[in-house]
C-alpha cells in the first residue's frame, strides 16, 4: 500500500527573467474571472442594473489583495515589516491573510452598497459569498501547488512530503522533503467545495434563501471559518510567536467570524424575506370623474 506521496510540483509556470509566474497566481485570476462571471449570471437572474457587476468587480479585487495583505503584514508578521514598511508593497514575494482578505471584502462592499445598490450591504454579500466560497477552493489549492501551509507529520496512506527549500531547488538544489504531512491544503479546499455547493443549491434552488437577508453569509462564514478552526489543530504554525499560544491566530481570527455567521443564520431565518423591486400593484379602482365633468368635456360647441 502506498505510505506516502512525494509532492515534486514546481509552484512555477514559467521565469520572465528574475519574474516569476507562479500556479498560484493563476489561481488567483481564475479565481476572480469565474467570480465575475457567476455575479454577471446571478445579477442577470435578478435583473438588475448590469453596471453594478463592473463596480463590485473592481471594488471587491482591490478590497481583497489590500486587505489580505494588511491582515498577513499586521496578525503576522508585523515585527518584520514594521523594520521594513516598504516591504508591505512586494506582495508578489508572497503574504496573504484570508482573514485580512474578509475584513477588507466587507468593507468595500459597505461603501459599494452606500455609493452604488443603495442596498443592504447584506443583499451583496449574499450573493458574493458563492463565488467568493469558490475563490478560496482554488487559493488552498494555489497553496499546495507553493508546497506551504501543511499540517504536522501523519503515517496516514494520503500523507504528503513537501519540499522545504523550494526557492533552492527551483534553482537547481537537491530537494530537502519533510516527514509526511498532512495536507490540510487539500482538507481545507475540500470543505470549502462542500460551502461552495451548499451555497449554489440555496441561492438556486431554495425558494427563499437569497432573501433572507444575512442567511448565506452566515452559511459561508460557519462553513469557512468553522472548517479553518478546526484544521488548524492538525496545521504547522505560520509564524514562530504562534508555538506558546493555546489557539494558534487563525483559530482566534476565525472565532468572530464563526459567531457572526451563528448569529446571521438566526436573524435571517427569524426575519420574513425581503424583496427589492417588486412590481406595485394598486388594489384601489381608480375614482370615476364626476358627472359634470364628463358633459362638459363631450359638450359640442354651438
Amino acid at each position: 500500500m502506498l505510505n506516502y506521496i512525494t509532492w515534486t510540483f514546481r509552484p512555477d509556470i514559467f521565469f520572465l527573467g528574475n519574474w516569476e509566474v507562479r500556479w498560484y497566481g493563476l489561481f488567483f485570476a481564475i479565481a476572480f474571472y469565474v467570480g465575475l462571471v457567476m455575479m454577471t449570471k446571478m445579477f442577470a437572474h435578478e435583473k438588475v442594473k448590469p453596471n453594478w457587476v463592473d463596480s463590485l468587480f473592481v471594488y471587491v479585487i482591490v478590497a481583497t489583495v489590500i486587505g489580505a495583505r494588511l491582515g498577513h503584514v499586521f496578525f503576522y508578521a508585523w515585527d518584520m515589516y514594521k523594520e521594513n514598511p516598504w516591504d508591505i508593497l512586494k506582495v508578489w514575494e508572497g503574504g496573504l491573510a484570508s482573514h485580512g482578505g474578509a475584513i477588507g471584502i466587507v468593507l468595500a462592499v459597505a461603501l459599494y452598497s452606500r455609493y452604488v445598490t443603495h442596498r443592504n450591504m447584506l443583499w451583496t454579500l449574499d450573493r458574493l459569498v458563492v463565488p467568493v466560497a469558490f475563490a478560496a477552493i482554488l487559493i488552498r489549492t494555489g497553496n499546495l501547488t507553493n508546497h506551504e501551509i501543511y499540517g504536522h507529520t501523519t503515517d496516514l496512506p494520503w500523507g504528503f512530503r513537501f519540499i522545504e527549500n523550494i526557492r533552492a531547488w527551483q534553482h537547481g538544489a537537491d530537494p530537502i522533503f519533510t516527514e509526511p504531512s498532512h495536507p490540510t491544503q487539500i482538507y481545507e479546499a475540500l470543505s470549502y467545495l462542500a460551502t461552495f455547493l451548499v451555497l449554489s443549491f440555496l441561492y438556486w434552488k431554495h425558494a427563499t434563501a437569497k432573501h433572507r437577508e444575512g442567511l448565506m453569509l452566515g452559511v459561508f462564514l460557519i462553513g469557512t471559518f468553522l472548517s479553518r478552526f478546526l484544521i488548524e489543530f492538525i496545521k504547522e504554525d505560520q509564524e514562530a510567536f504562534e508555538a506558546t499560544m493555546t489557539l494558534n491566530m487563525g483559530q482566534w481570527l476565525s472565532v468572530p467570524f464563526v459567531l457572526a455567521g451563528i448569529i446571521l443564520c438566526w436573524w435571517g431565518l427569524k426575519r420574513p424575506p425581503r424583496y427589492y423591486d417588486e412590481p406595485v400593484t394598486n388594489t384601489t379602482p381608480p375614482k370615476k370623474a364626476p358627472a359634470f365633468e364628463s358633459n362638459v368635456k363631450g359638450k359640442k360647441r354651438s
